[in-house]
């Protein structure tokens, strides 16, 4: 039961093969897909998917490199696309400051406002952060999202910062770079953080992890990532599949 809980099957990148990409997850044993999608195009197409294939989901949010772009109707959009039975998430969200396209302020006022309507329809949030460690920790704090609590997608901090997101009532997500050979941190996460406080992604097409690194990601890949965490904590690949597939299911409330 492999569980990628971060893929981005709606982007241009999978326009031509889609569909042998998803039938080659289910080849490696991906059991579930989650299609996040961050913008009007994204997240219409993420819906697409949850239609033609029972085993995918979707997340629906707005990316923070784009926040100058949302405006009210977006959010409205986003809150009523919350109430579809296979939307288990609002997200991705959080504050990128290594691009510049969307001012911090802009960033941090679109990051807030998503924060408060997860609370309101009752989902998880899929935080990204991009060179904004302190940041995106304190707006968590301020806005009491340990109440709906989420996933910190794609983790590449230090453990101590890992363990205050899960004292915030978030799981770690631990993708390609965790199979980097100089990736340190992401190592040092996968063997100190326990089982039960992580899940596992792709974040394709993007990260691919090794022995792909620099080509296109796909779900199926996943399957490295969770070989590269069983190895550093020293247990099965069917365990971590199990424990990370049971993780991702009890948070999005699949059955």
């Amino acid at each position: 039961m492999l569980f990628d809980t971060h893929a981005h099957l709606n982007a241009t990148q999978f326009d031509e093969d889609v569909v042998d990409v998803i039938n080659r997850a289910k080849m490696e044993g991906v059991s579930h897909i989650v299609v996040v999608g961050f913008d009007r195009q994204t997240i219409t197409r993420a819906m697409e998917l949850t239609d033609m294939y029972d085993f995918i989901y979707a997340a629906v949010g707005w990316h923070p490199v784009d926040a100058i772009d949302m405006v009210d109707e977006d959010l409205s959009w986003i809150e009523e696309l919350a109430s579809h039975p296979k939307v288990v998430a609002i997200g991705e969200m959080g504050l990128d400051y290594y691009w510049d396209k969307s001012p911090k302020d802009v960033q941090k006022e679109v990051f807030r406002k998503q924060i408060k309507l997860a609370k309101k329809v009752n989902l998880p949030i899929i935080i990204h952060n991009r060179e904004a460690t302190a940041d995106v920790l304190q707006i968590l704090e301020e806005e009491n999202a340990e109440q709906v609590g989420g996933i910190m997608h794609c983790f590449t901090g230090s453990v101590e910062v890992a363990k205050k997101c899960m004292d915030m009532n978030f799981y770690i997500s631990l993708g390609g770079p965790v199979t980097f050979k100089n990736a340190k941190k992401p190592k040092e996460v996968a063997k100190d953080i326990p089982l039960e406080n992580l899940l596992i992604e792709t974040d394709c097409p993007y990260l691919a992890p090794h022995p792909y690194r620099g080509k296109r990601n796909e779900p199926s890949y996943v399957k490295y990532v969770a070989e590269s965490i069983a190895h550093l904590k020293g247990i099965t690949v069917e365990e971590v599949s199990e424990k990370t597939g049971l993780n991702a299911k009890k948070l999005f409330g699949i059955k």
